[in-house]
């Protein structure tokens, strides 16, 4: 059974990581929507499948990649092609949360049980909202009560969805397809109508107010949409070529023939406003087939991030780096080394869950690991995990299987949250799409980062250990010193690197090393702080207890400089503010404040006795001494 169990441990991980590889269809839709949510579209600069834009907007308006209702779930393409096909029947479902009281007063409603609400139920309240929202985006976000914040995310949900509902078609067409022709039999008959009335003869005036009417419905369907969904006619041209729906329609008073992709999304609309789905789905195929002639290269990579959003590896590596630190744990409790066994190979098949993620998604963006706070955590869970690894294959204890695990669930948590504000795979800023030095700069002191984090860990389970269980023997806690020490100076390494690579890139960009802006301090102040450990511990001022304390209060300075200084609002580097942030940074701060306190406990307060036993020594009374005081 002891050799059964790690190999079970990781049987059952493989079969979990491999159920995702091949994702199952919606067998409540006869419509082939994972079909249709492979179709390439432009959205933020960024070719991506529809699939992507569903997710990321239902993220952004309801909080969640899916709604629940009375009798169903709708997925987030059922959810899309009921909003742009029957928007009707999508502005009922219960999507805006409003937990604010002053926002609920300010429709004159009561808190109560209701917290998602319909666009049929605001509706009304529409420019209320607005104006109300505009006011609150005039303010710095630092500025703003919790009031004003809840009603600008409401106003910027409101819109979104908005421009979703109009973005292949006006949201109140009907039989848009059967529009569409009597438009292009419309265009000549307006230009001729417009020659006669220019040449001074006798027009056709219904053709003008026709067109009149066609033409101010598409350019309001041109300023709302959200989506470019219609492909450049030349396969060369670049993501700038794709262009709306309207400004489609509007191109065709040039070229006096409609855009063939702009008539099949018609006709596949109406076929799923009617119930068709045969023909809906005929027309999916028709539409992939001649994107993969014309747009291969979009169609390509269209497909393959709609395969990666249903595998979705990071949540699989989630769950496989709860069972890794469930099996270390479990392994200090007896079996020790089947199950230690079972964690580090369980731990290797988490880490190439976390790889295959994080280099989907490098070939997706085509570029580095590290361009924003959600992949800088993606990123530091991953180094954390390698180091992780080589202190488990070195020590084989399973404290680094355990700490490496829980970092790599952590930030996984931290990036879960930080993709609720919309695309994680956005383009980069101007200022971060320069060279090779941002490149390494940002790779090498994130690695610091992962470093600072592991060795903050390993601290945190000598003090909790050690304080409130009798189970860190002497041994243990040797093992964890030495471990700690490695990985401080790993941190050193790479974070005095990395700022240095990050002083040549700010040389090269703005023209100085170094500004003293606030996230450049932060960097600085995390190769300071190694410094000072070291030297303290070189020097002999910090014994194993004082390292520890050292390392953990390390924890909060590097999350300030990793995400606090993002929240000062000001600086060269004050993107990516998240208000929801701010208190969790506050409360990490002060929890492992207390655990390094906690170190500083005198000896008899510590539950488990963190003294090694010597050789007997005889003394003049003949009295023996056995015990010497190590931490």
């Amino acid at each position: 059974m002891k050799k059964l169990a790690p190999n079970l441990a990781l049987a059952v991980a493989r079969v979990w990581v491999g159920s995702a590889l091949r994702p199952g269809l919606d067998a409540k839709s006869k419509f082939d929507l994972a079909g249709f949510g492979r179709l390439p579209v432009l959205v933020g600069g960024r070719l991506k499948p529809l699939d992507t834009v569903a997710r990321n907007s239902l993220m952004i308006i309801h909080g969640k990649q899916s709604l629940r209702l009375e009798n169903e779930r709708l997925g987030p393409m059922r959810w899309l092609t009921q909003l742009f096909f029957q928007p009707t029947k999508a502005d009922e479902h219960p999507l805006f949360r409003i937990v604010n009281p002053e926002v609920l007063s300010l429709f004159g409603w009561q808190q109560g049980e209701e917290k998602d609400f319909s666009f049929e139920k605001l509706s009304p309240f529409l420019e209320k909202i607005d104006a109300e929202g505009l006011k609150a985006a005039a303010l710095e976000s630092g500025e703003r009560s919790p009031y004003q914040t809840a009603v600008l995310n409401l106003r910027n949900a409101l819109l979104l969805y908005q421009q979703l509902k109009n973005s292949l078609r006006p949201e109140n067409a009907d039989r848009f397809a059967d529009e569409l022709d009597v438009f292009r039999e419309a265009v000549p008959k307006a230009f001729a109508a417009a020659d006669a009335q220019q040449a001074g003869q006798e027009f056709d005036g219904e053709s003008l107010r026709l067109m009149a009417r066609l033409v101010q419905r598409y350019q309001m369907l041109g300023s709302l949409g959200y989506i470019r969904a219609m492909p450049p006619s030349d396969p060369r041209a670049g993501p700038a070529g794709w262009i709306s729906a309207g400004e489609s329609l509007l191109g065709t008073l040039t070229s006096r023939s409609l855009n063939p992709i702009t008539q099949a999304y018609a006709r596949l609309g109406d076929a799923y406003a009617s119930g068709d789905a045969p023909v809906f789905n005929r027309h999916v195929r028709d539409l992939t087939t001649w994107l993969e002639r014309h747009q291969a290269r979009a169609t390509q990579r269209a497909d393959f991030e709609s395969w990666l959003n249903h595998v979705e590896p990071f949540y699989r590596a989630m769950g496989l780096y709860v069972l890794v630190f469930l099996l270390a744990c479990t392994a200090w409790l007896g079996w020790s080394q089947p199950l230690l066994r079972g964690a580090f190979w369980v731990l290797l098949l988490a880490l190439s869950v976390h790889t295959f993620g994080l280099g989907s998604r490098m070939y997706l963006q085509e570029r580095p690991p590290v361009t924003n706070l959600y992949s800088s955590a993606i990123f530091i869970g991953w180094g954390t995990v390698i180091i992780g690894l080589i202190l488990e294959r070195i020590f084989k204890d399973g404290i680094g299987a355990a700490c490496a695990s829980a970092i790599g669930f952590v930030t996984l948590i931290i990036a879960h949250h930080l993709a609720g504000s919309g695309d994680t795979l956005e383009m980069l800023r101007a200022v971060l799409d320069t060279n090779i030095w941002l490149a390494t700069h940002v790779v090498v002191i994130t690695l610091g980062y992962s470093a600072m984090f592991l060795a903050g860990m390993l601290a945190v389970l000598f003090v909790v250990r050690g304080v409130f269980t009798r189970s860190l023997a002497m041994a243990t806690a040797q093992s964890l010193t030495r471990m700690v020490y490695g990985v401080v100076c790993f941190a050193t390494l790479f974070s005095f690197v990395g700022t240095v690579l990050g002083g040549i890139w700010a040389d090269q960009s703005w023209g100085r090393f170094w500004g003293w802006d606030p996230k450049e301090n932060g960097a600085l102040l995390i190769v300071l702080w190694c410094a000072f450990t070291l030297h303290a511990r070189w020097g002999g001022y910090l014994r194993a207890r004082g390292l520890m304390a050292c390392a953990i209060f390390g924890n909060v300075v590097t999350a300030f400089s990793w995400f606090g200084v993002n929240m000062l609002g000001v600086g060269l580097h004050s993107y990516g503010f998240m208000d929801k942030a701010f208190p969790w940074l506050i409360g990490f701060s002060l929890s492992q404040v207390a655990l390094a306190l906690l170190a500083g406990l005198p000896l008899a307060k510590w539950r488990s006795p963190l003294v090694k036993p010597i050789a007997p020594l005889q003394v003049p009374d003949g009295s023996r001494k056995v015990l010497a005081p190590q931490a």
